[in-house]
């Protein structure tokens, strides 16, 4: 399969009108999506406060609090590529990813535990994403696994979309329970938590119920191996894909950053801080699906330029001095389009150049990347911040944007003849 094949995927079948994108990816992506649906529900409920926790109550600076935001995304990247190649010589995806889901659920309950301990907190963080990184890789695989090529971009939507729900939701039970409570109580932190944890673990209980894994030969040593892994790296296409997830990860900076600067600039109360949330994840849900669709028609590295696009509009806005509600709500719309027209396109374009074999590994790969990238992005975005302040450093953050997006294109730019094998 060539590097270029990847770009395009044909239509529907022709003269035929597209079916519905419930029908056409089937039960297991709905399963799957169910599950991350509730798992964000959990997992959102948690990110949307811990900015807040992190900076205002435990009086974290800017600095500090990027090491943790990159601890909370990239510190465990390699357990990726452990996840997806146990899974990839197993066979057993669903088993690797709910054991991830089980992970993550237990840390909720470390957050109780670890009090105000910043070490006790990035160690429950470590885990936390330590069953993220178990999950991710299979969860995709499968999905890729499910569906025929030419409507991977719509799984991928469609999953992120459902994903996105409970993205969106997350912040809101997170905002009742600090209005029911007080955000300044230490209460509201512990009720939160301990409702995430009790989500999380319905979560782990609807995916070993209804999604499945899917059934293949099981491969020989020799085909699943970890000189099959070395192997993968050597592939002109991989790694150009493993290049561009780490560019765009060197470019990203976390959401609490984001939402950071504009409590700042409108002077938001503490309380109403998960709604920065609730916005961006409304956006993501409404676009996620329709624009997974619309890749698979125009595109999937196009898409993806168009989204980083969004992502440089995000930044050039907390730059730039207007303020006020629209200038906020503008803000929210173009990081939600930024989410939406990434996240589960940069999958559906990895998917197709990789091995069926080794599809869960690769992925692993291309995400393992992209997380370290996003370390060491988060770590020097705190630290720039402490010493220039956030405007300049939101500025270095969308030149960067802007850099990678240019060198990107250059990485995925389709080759002039078809010896780039995949």
């Amino acid at each position: 399969m060539y590097l270029s094949s990847i770009e395009r995927a044909p239509k529907d079948g022709a003269g035929t009108a597209p079916r519905p994108a419930f029908a056409a990816v089937g039960r297991n992506v709905l399963a799957l999506g169910a599950v991350s649906l509730i798992t964000d529900i959990s997992a959102e409920m948690v990110t949307a406060v811990l900015p807040l926790y992190f900076v205002l109550t435990l009086q974290m600076s800017p600095a500090a609090y990027g090491l943790m935001d990159g601890l909370y995304t990239g510190a465990t990247a390699l357990l990726r590529v452990v996840g997806g190649y146990v899974a990839d010589r197993t066979l057993r995806r669903k088993a690797v990813a709910a054991a991830g889901y089980g992970i993550s659920a237990l840390a909720k309950l470390g957050l109780v535990a670890a009090g105000s301990s910043v070490g006790a907190l990035g160690t429950v963080i470590v885990g936390d994403r330590t069953g993220k990184g178990l999950r991710s890789a299979p969860r995709d695989a499968l999905i890729s696994l499910s569906v025929p090529e030419t409507v991977l971009g719509r799984a991928f939507g469609l999953h992120r979309a459902m994903d996105s729900a409970g993205a969106f939701a997350g912040p809101l039970v997170a905002l009742g329970l600090l209005s029911l409570i007080g955000a300044a109580s230490p209460r509201a932190f512990d009720a939160i938590f301990i409702t995430s944890f009790c989500i999380a673990a319905l979560a782990v209980v609807v995916l070993l119920a209804f999604a499945r894994d899917h059934r293949a030969a099981r491969p020989t040593t020799r085909t699943v191996s970890p000189r099959a892994v070395g192997d993968l790296l050597r592939r002109r296409g991989v790694r150009r894909l493993a290049y561009a997830a780490g560019l765009l990860g060197l470019a990203t900076i976390g959401d609490g950053f984001v939402y950071l600067q504009l409590m700042h600039r409108q002077s938001v109360p503490a309380g109403w801080f998960p709604l920065f949330a609730v916005g961006t994840n409304l956006v993501y849900l409404l676009l996620a699906a329709p624009l997974g669709a619309l890749a698979d028609r125009i595109g999937r590295k196009s898409m993806l330029m168009c989204g980083y696009g969004m992502l440089f509009a995000v930044y050039v806005l907390l730059c730039s001095p207007l303020s006020g509600t629209a200038a906020t709500v503008l803000t929210l719309c173009c990081y939600g389009t930024f989410y939406a027209a990434t996240d589960g396109v940069l999958m559906a374009l990895a998917g197709p150049a990789l091995p069926p074999e080794l599809r869960t590994t690769g992925m692993a790969l291309v995400q393992t990347v992209q997380a370290l990238a996003y370390f060491g992005s988060s770590v020097a975005f705190g630290a720039a911040w402490s010493q220039w302040s956030a405007g300049p450093a939101t500025a270095a953050a969308a030149c960067a944007v802007l850099l990678a997006v240019a060198l990107t294109a250059g990485v995925l730019a389709r080759p002039r003849v078809e010896e780039v094998t995949v």
